[in-house]
């Protein structure tokens, strides 16, 4: 194939390669593509090569599957349509150059006749930069492959095991597989592996990681559907703390949760009788409520959720701040972007401890998390294994009528599967859910409408390998198996 259209097939595989994540969950399209891709490297004729087909898979694969960040950058914040359209850009190109690394990599190893090797690394390197994208410049884990496989896929079943890019590394190695059938001496060999792959998977879903503990509590999940346009509107304030009140009150759940910032002043602002009226209608119930707000104390704004009701007000704080959106880093440097182009709300905020506990709420130990916390697993574990329920409070009204939602409800069950633990979502105007252990969402609100979601949610004990061991039994099998192919070519 040339190289010219073989640049364009590549930015079109990563396209496609979007619809086997939310909404869509066609889990076998990005094994597919990833077989092809991986096959027109075999075909490069150098890393370089590799390395540029690579970057166009990954422009295409991000430039299809988070195009919402430029609504949230022109729509919401304000943003010139160019500048927000560049911006875009800009971090999509830095993201596709981390399949082009595992591109130039594996581009070598062909280009050197070590088949073998390729075969086995591009897989483990892909995954390697899935987990590499997690934390570097605090992280960006968005469209990593292992999210979709979940929930329906087979290979889903080794997240409790091996987590998010454990479950990457399975699929791109199914990939691999795939893209070395071209060999007809070893087929049989692919085929075993395949099969093997599936079926250990299968087998992996079957296994019960966790236990139920306690009795069942009732839950409403309130989503308040208010325009991001007019979410911190003053005049319309006391409109949207009637609302929410109305919601919450039309529900005699054991656990209410609203929405991240929920309500739209600072709590120290919020009318004391109002917070009373919460308090006692959760009382009357016997239970408690979650609440997002924001709090001001030293001279330091947290994005927080408290509870109210039955137990001891207690707080959650979030710590996993979202670059340029709720911190500025390197202010001295871009805080000329804040004053000129974005005018976001609550963009400086400090971050809250990394090591929190569970909320003793409701009878259960509940592990709240906000909004796009939930995209980093092995964070969420920190509350593990003493937390028996999950809680996600979110508001992608930012991201406008996109695939956002969605996709975030995707990590929300995967986050659910590699823990053992129910996962409750509250968002603003979507995706409001009740998923269970096994990432199958069992109720879900429609996006955009005013809504409370309820249902009943079991709390569980014990705990998935992934949740004790977190991220390290795949990261040292993989620099294991490296060290035996670098030994291998020593030799």
């Amino acid at each position: 194939m040339r190289p010219r259209l073989a640049l364009i097939c590549a930015l079109i595989l990563g396209a496609v390669s979007v619809l086997g994540f939310a909404p869509f969950y066609l889990y076998p399209i990005p094994i597919a593509t990833l077989a092809v891709l991986f096959y027109l490297w075999q075909k490069s004729g150098s890393a370089k090569q590799a390395a540029w087909l690579g970057f166009s898979f990954g422009l295409g694969l991000f430039n299809t599957g988070i195009y919402w960040i430029y609504i949230s950058l022109h729509d919401f914040g304000g943003m010139p349509f160019w500048m927000a359209a560049f911006s875009t850009f800009v971090l999509n190109a830095f993201l596709a150059l981390f399949p082009a690394a595992v591109g130039y990599l594996t581009g070598n190893l062909w280009r050197n006749n070590k088949t073998a090797a390729a075969v086995i690394a591009a897989p483990l390197l892909w995954a390697l930069s899935d987990w590499v994208r997690s934390w570097i410049f605090t992280g960006f884990p968005w469209l990593t492959l292992g999210y979709s496989q979940v929930p329906n896929s087979p290979l889903a079943g080794f997240a409790p095991l091996l987590g998010v890019y454990g479950v990457s590394m399975v699929a791109a190695l199914a990939a691999s597989l795939i893209a070395f059938w071209g060999n007809p001496l070893a087929r049989r060999r692919i085929v075993f592996g395949i099969v093997l792959l599936w079926v250990a998977g299968s087998l992996f879903k079957l296994i019960e990681w966790s236990k139920p503990t306690g009795a069942p509590i009732s839950v409403a999940l309130v989503q308040g559907n208010i325009a991001q346009d007019m979410k911190w509107d003053a005049e319309i304030a006391q409109h949207t703390l009637d609302q929410y009140l109305a919601l919450v009150r039309s529900s005699n759940a054991e656990l209410t949760v609203l929405p991240e910032t929920a309500l739209p002043m600072l709590i120290d602002q919020v009318p004391a009788d109002y917070l009373q009226a919460l308090k006692t209608h959760a009382v009357e119930n016997k239970g408690d409520l979650l609440v997002g707000a924001v709090e001001f104390e030293n001279e330091q704004y947290y994005n927080s959720t408290l509870s109210f009701g039955s137990s001891p007000t207690q707080t959650y704080r979030k710590s996993h701040l979202v670059p340029f959106g709720e911190f500025i880093p390197l202010k001295g440097i871009f805080g000329w972007i804040y004053r000129d182009w974005l005018n976001i709300p609550l963009s400086d905020l400090s971050r809250g401890s990394k090591t929190p506990q569970p909320l003793k709420i409701a009878g259960q130990q509940v592990a709240v998390n906000i909004c796009y916390e939930d995209v980093f697993g092995e964070e969420i574990i920190r509350q593990l294994p003493q937390a028996t329920l999950l809680v996600n409070v979110s508001n992608d009204a930012w991201y406008g009528n996109s695939f956002a939602a969605d996709q975030h409800m995707q990590i929300s069950q995967t986050r659910a599967l590699e823990t053992g633990r129910m996962m409750l979502r509250a968002t603003n105007t979507g995706a409001t859910a009740i998923i269970d252990p096994h990432g199958e969402v069992l109720a879900h609100a429609p996006h955009f409408t005013t809504a409370v979601l309820t249902g009943s949610a079991q709390g569980y004990s014990g705990g998935t390998p992934y949740a004790r061991f977190g991220n390290w039994p795949w990261l040292i099998f993989s620099f294991a198996v490296f060290a035996l192919l670098w030994g291998r070519k020593k030799k």
